[in-house]
């Protein structure tokens, strides 16, 4: 069954929606890194630059649930973007005058707001998915893959400009030219969205955001150590090593790393998309039953336990920076990207087969909290691991939350019905 024009054209805006606030968060991730790294900011102070990011993140998706609920998701999804201008023109006030303490405080402070402007847009793009796929022949799995993968393929990008951005005219001057773009995609955008998606019901109670459902808790459970396997070598510790090996210290030598960093940190990203939109063709969804595809997502957390393993053995022999060791690390990280991309496209088809159209917004919110939870939970690790141990006790920590994602999704009951999409 293909999908009605009004839903077609709701879905798209709320794509191109999407689509243009990751290239912003993208980019505004990899100005904060690189620019604050190259302060002299060490791991565990940079990583505290994201730590209200991702706690905000947590809050906001308990509470964007039930509001999206109570006032409608287009109104989460403007605010969303809205937020995110005004975290832009903030970070641009940041004054290169200020301690080292005022200025993590007041980083930390505005990534809180951008954390909070992320996952308001990422709650309402989701939940939108579930209301606007056409049902039958694995619809809702391929619209969430597209929409999904589409978008990290886009913060991808974002990485890569974020860097070419802070080579090219300073932290200052990008994230300006940022505000600027998103604060005008966002009049285009809600001048050009048609109606579709629903404008809330007054009776929506705040109690209703926690789910009542096994799979959806113990999916919620599976998501948290997903994310934080990957945040606690993606945030800090691996652009950290790579900035280690490639830069020589000198002005040039600082700006050929950021390019290089950005490009390996974008292609990562593009890479992960480009999977996690491939991933129901890659499962032949439509031909399965959704039992398999519950199932699977312990065999797929399994096979992605393997690479992390494996890199930590590498790093354990090579006893410190090496070439070899470097090269290794980017095959076995593009490796990781690839089966982690079908894990985390599995997750997100599951939360919304699970939830009934009228909570969607509350399970996926809930389902986002613990996603973010995740991130909180790596980023933090991602400094302390990387600080205190280097890659081993960096790549060991990563294995290890994968193992208790593989658990948890060996919970998920395949026999357990959930509605037929609409």
């Amino acid at each position: 069954m293909t999908a009605r024009p009004e839903g077609l054209s709701a879905y798209i805006a709320v794509t191109a929606a999407y689509w243009a606030f990751m290239l912003t968060d993208g980019a505004l991730r990899m100005l904060v890194l690189l620019h604050f790294h190259t302060l002299g900011f060490t791991p565990v102070q940079l990583a505290y630059l994201f730590v209200l990011y991702e706690i905000a993140g947590m809050v906001t998706n308990l509470s964007a649930g039930w509001i999206a609920a109570r006032f409608g998701l287009t109104s989460t999804l403007y605010a969303g973007l809205g937020l995110q201008v005004l975290a832009l023109i903030a970070l641009a006030q940041l004054d290169p005058a200020w301690t080292v303490a005022l200025s993590v405080a007041y980083v930390m402070v505005v990534q809180g707001a951008s954390g909070v402007a992320k996952d308001l847009a990422k709650m309402s793009s989701k939940s939108a998915v579930k209301l606007l796929a056409p049902t039958g022949d694995g619809g809702l799995f391929r619209w969430v893959a597209a929409l999904t993968g589409s978008k990290n393929a886009i913060k991808g990008l974002g990485f890569l400009l974020g860097a070419a951005l802070l080579a090219g005219i300073g932290f200052t001057g990008a994230v300006w030219a940022m505000a600027g773009v998103l604060a005008l995609i966002l009049v285009v955008v809600a001048l050009a969205m048609p109606p579709g998606l629903p404008t809330g019901r007054k009776g929506a109670k705040f109690s209703e955001v926690f789910s009542k459902s096994a799979n959806v808790n113990w999916l919620s459970a599976a998501r948290v150590f997903l994310f934080g396997a990957r945040d606690v070598w993606f945030v800090v510790g691996i652009p950290v090593y790579f900035y280690s090996v490639l830069s020589d210290g000198s002005e040039a030598g600082n700006r050929a790393a950021f390019f290089m960093i950005g490009t390996f940190m974008a292609g990562w990203i593009i890479l992960y998309g480009a999977v996690q939109a491939s991933a129901p063709r890659l499962m032949r969804a439509a031909s399965r039953p959704e039992g398999d595809l519950i199932r699977a997502a312990r065999g797929w957390a399994l096979a992605l336990l393997v690479v992390p393993v494996a890199l930590t053995a590498v790093a354990l022999l090579a006893g410190g920076p090496q070439t070899w060791l470097t090269v290794t690390l980017i095959a076995g990280l593009l490796a990781f990207g690839a089966i982690f991309a079908v894990n985390s496209a599995l997750h997100s088809y599951l939360i919304l087969a699970f939830t009934q159209a009228e909570r969607v917004t509350m399970d996926v919110g809930f389902y986002y909290m613990a996603n973010a939870g995740g991130r909180l939970l790596g980023t933090v690790l991602s400094g302390l691991t990387y600080q205190a141990g280097g890659l081993p006790l960096m790549l060991g920590t990563a294995s290890a939350m994968i193992a208790a994602s593989a658990l948890a999704s060996g919970r998920l009951d395949a026999t357990q019905g959930s509605e037929t999409p609409t």
